[in-house]
């Protein structure tokens, strides 16, 4: 597994022509947009864990059946510097680093001071998310660093914090019909207090307030949610929407405050402060977008540890919501780069099978409904609530499907019923083997699997005019431990789940996290915001507007012709 999980890869900064064999649909022009970890080593120094790795992008941009490829690792501060130290010199999560052995004690002590409260990475690894006409990458800090998509060239480095007060975000946010951010984060500690936040920022700026101010501006905490605990939080990786509510898990996966302001000090790190606590119980918010408050009802359900939601919607007066879990959080756990590189058939054995499970909330509770009863009557589902004492209500999940990961919808549906997951397929091993459509309504499944082959979370893109919700096409980068086998863009259609093209390329492919397809229309409102952006180019963002020597907006074929 070190080819695909120690091997640190090679950027591609100049557009690479693709050998497409199939044929790619007439209609699918865009780029799609992927983000991961690339870079695991710096000079004899090595990263503890593989979502440690420094942040690579990459992107297929497709046009008239022509595929180009390009890579670049972000330039964040936390890359410039190990760079320039040729070492790793800032911490990750699951990576204490120390200063230089050779500073006097007064600047050791200065640091173990300044990591009591850290200022986290801007290691932005995990995600790619779309800011009105802006592009960022993400992680799970308080920093999010944007990007210019065409080029893949890094551009400010923005701090949540200057506009909501948070230290930890989730990279997974939603976008409403006009494409504002939902988004939600942890705020440690805040005047004695720590909560959950929930924020949105807007997709455009009122035109008169619009001059030189980026959306992120305008951003406002739309409800916070005390934290059960002040010093253990609840660790979350994503939340789920529907039109009326959002759907929030307090999973007794928690960070251990206390422990993390003095892992510098101990020489641990901040990864070994999260522990799960399978003798709690999962607490399931649900805030009515309304009122911006939580339903009073006390939810709750059995220790587990959700990475993904997949989706959620309302019907017959319940939240019927789908989640990826698992039965702890040994998953975490098995992507130690130790644990990937050695044993580790052996090792993936210890980890829980994820759980397609599917739970129904009751939107409103009789107090004359007798204890012990089901509270739910929705056809649909077997998943239960049932009334218990003090105003408390206990859910029971049904189970779907096992052994996926890494689930996309077809967006559209957001928030809506549907019946259409893609996914990783990642049965007994939690490294994906396959792609797979599931559907709800059936519970069956279509698979695509080669050998050697490992697959990147599949994404949907729909096709023009779609009537069906799964008319459209799959995309997903796929790399091989096979060394006579490219890596290569598979392009799958949806609906037969039938190889349409690949896009084979001569390059070191990294197997990335998430990331998004920007469709070639949205490349005019760009242009147009581009233009504006260059009269005047006053920010309010941290950093330079652009960076030295940074592209037009210049295609990357006609790069490639240039």
């Amino acid at each position: 597994m070190d080819v695909i999980f120690g091997r640190s890869k090679k950027e591609q900064l100049e557009p690479v022509r693709a050998q497409v064999t199939g044929r790619i649909p007439p209609w699918l022009q865009g780029t799609l947009l992927r983000n991961g970890p690339g870079m695991h080593t710096v000079g004899d120094s090595r990263y503890n864990h593989w979502f440690d790795g420094l942040a690579l992008l990459h992107s297929f941009t497709i046009r008239d059946g022509e595929v180009y490829y390009r890579s670049r690792y972000l330039r964040s501060d936390t890359y410039n510097a190990n760079i320039e130290a040729n070492r790793i010199v800032v911490s990750e999560f699951g990576t204490m680093a120390y200063p230089d052995p050779c500073k006097n004690i007064f600047s050791k002590a200065f640091s173990y001071l300044s990591h009591t409260i850290p200022d986290f990475t801007d290691n932005c690894l995990i995600n790619i998310m779309r800011c009105g006409e802006d592009f960022y990458a993400t992680t799970e800090t308080n920093y999010v660093r944007r990007i210019d998509p065409r080029t893949l060239e890094t551009l400010e480095k923005v701090d949540y914090r200057k506009y909501v007060a948070i230290n930890l975000a989730t990279a997974h946010p939603h976008y409403d019909g006009a494409g504002n951010v939902l988004n939600m984060g942890t705020s440690i500690v805040d005047k004695g207090r720590t909560r959950y936040v929930i924020f949105k920022i807007p997709a455009a700026v009122p035109e008169a307030k619009s001059k030189g101010k980026s959306p992120l501006k305008h951003a406002e905490v739309f409800c916070s949610i005390p934290a059960r605990s002040l010093l253990s939080p609840s660790y979350y990786h994503s939340f789920g929407v529907t039109e009326n509510y959002v759907v929030f898990l307090e999973q007794p996966f928690r960070l251990d405050i206390l422990k993390m302001a003095t892992a510098y000090m101990r020489g641990v790190s901040w990864a070994s402060c999260l522990a799960f606590h399978g003798e709690d119980k999962t607490h399931i918010h649900i805030i009515d977008q309304r009122t911006r408050k939580p339903v009073p009802t006390k939810f709750y359900t059995d220790a587990m540890v959700v990475f993904h939601h997949v989706n959620a919607y309302e019907e017959d007066g319940c939240v019927v919501f789908d989640v990826i879990a698992y039965e702890d959080s040994s998953l975490y756990d098995l992507f130690y780069l130790a644990n990937l590189n050695q044993d580790f058939e052996e090792n993936s054995r210890l980890t829980s099978v994820p759980a397609l499970r599917r739970f129904a909330v009751p939107l409103h509770v009789d107090k004359n409904a007798e204890v012990g009863s089901n509270l739910i009557k929705v056809a649909s589902t077997t998943a239960t609530a049932r009334k218990e004492r003090d105003d408390r209500v206990y859910c029971q999940p049904e189970l779907l499907s096992e052994g996926l990961e890494l689930p996309r919808i077809n967006y559209a549906h957001n928030g809506k019923p549907y019946r259409y997951i893609f996914a990783a397929g990642v049965q007994w091993s939690p490294i994906p083997t396959k792609i797979l459509k599931y559907d709800i309504l059936t519970k069956s499944s279509l698979k695509w699997g080669e050998e050697n082959c490992w697959p990147a979370e599949p994404l949907f893109v729909p096709a023009p005019d779609a009537k069906d919700e799964d008319d459209g096409v799959i995309l997903s980068a796929i790399v091989s431990t096979d060394p006579q086998k490219l890596p290569f863009l598979l392009i799958l259609d949806a609906k037969s789940f039938t190889e349409l093209a690949r896009a084979s390329v001569a390059v070191e492919m990294h197997l990335d996290l998430h990331g998004l397809f920007i469709p070639e229309s949205d490349w005019a409102a760009r242009k147009r915001a581009a233009s504006e952006a260059q009269q005047d180019p006053a920010s309010d963002c941290q950093g330079p507007h652009r960076p030295e020597g940074a592209g037009g907006l210049g295609l990357p074929w006609q790069a490639a012709q240039d």
